[in-house]
């Protein structure tokens, strides 16, 4: 027996979006030319060099010390962004005063303010002469052109994903089992542990890993703060740079793509813990 269907219900089962060919299409092209293209160049100067090679450019000391400096100050940064920016999520979220909208809007800043800017607007605010540094400096604390103004260009870079991964899950948390477990008798902290931090736990873990990488490839921001000097504030992305100039490309491919490499680890290595933690909430629930 054959079954007729409606035409009322053939219009509502056509998608809105073109078919799926054409949609797969345009995506993988769009992916080939503005993800896979660059990268291959990449990949390519990378297959020119032998191990040996390879290993020797990044192993020097000079390349170890700015990798060291990045990574620390991308950790640095990282961790106070996945705590900082839950807090300025669960407040924005949570609670209702004068400024609510700006504050808000401010988040985004980092995004769409010039790296470089902001470089400049630090370097301004924690020089000698700047508004903090003055005052940093009454107290034997030196920011500009150390490690820790670093620190602090990568972690006003990425701020943003540690709020915005996390906030629209908070908007969307159940408040009645929160109700219920403060009925029976738990405190704030363990309603917090127990029921809130478990269901944005995977956010929370995808904003901080965006963050890190975020924070890898920062050049614009921090080289105006840095300081910029050998072993001690050069930062990879810089050093990348300065062997673009002396025209090493083998040597600047070996140090991107070990950046790249090491960003792309932790990436995966977030998406697995996320959709581990997902899998268990909707067995848990």
């Amino acid at each position: 027996m054959t079954l007729i269907m409606p035409t009322e219900n053939r219009r509502a089962n056509r998608s809105v979006m073109p078919g799926f060919g054409l949609t797969l299409g345009v995506t993988l092209l769009f992916t080939c030319l503005i993800i896979l293209l660059p990268l291959s160049a990449l990949f390519f100067q990378l297959g020119q060099l032998g191990f040996g090679d390879y290993w020797r450019i990044i192993s020097s000391d000079r390349t170890l010390a700015a990798f060291r400096v990045t990574i620390s100050a991308a950790l640095m940064a990282t961790v106070f962004n996945a705590c900082f920016g839950l807090l300025l999520a669960w407040v924005i979220v949570r609670y209702k005063f004068p400024g609510k909208r700006l504050l808000d809007a401010l988040i985004d800043l980092p995004f769409a303010l010039p790296t470089a800017v902001a470089g400049i607007a630090l370097v301004a605010l924690y020089d000698r002469n700047g508004w903090m540094g003055m005052l940093l400096a009454e107290m034997n604390i030196k920011v500009a052109y150390t490690w820790w103004g670093i620190a602090i260009a990568m972690t006003f870079t990425s701020v943003p994903f540690g709020v915005r991964t996390v906030q629209p899950v908070m908007e969307s948390l159940r408040t009645d089992l929160e109700e219920a477990a403060q009925t029976l008798g738990a405190s704030d902290i363990q309603v917090f542990r127990h029921i809130i931090f478990p269901q944005l736990w995977p956010s929370f873990i995808m904003g901080a890993s965006l963050a890190f990488a975020r924070s890898l490839g920062e050049f614009g921001a921090v080289i105006f703060i840095a300081g910029n000097m050998p072993y001690k504030t050069e930062i990879a992305s810089l050093l990348i740079m300065i062997r673009l100039d002396e025209y090493d490309f083998p040597a600047a491919s070996a140090i991107a793509g070990t950046l790249l490499l090491l960003a792309l680890v932790v990436l995966i290595a977030a998406n697995i813990a996320t959709g581990r933690a997902g899998r268990h909430l909707k067995r848990g629930g």
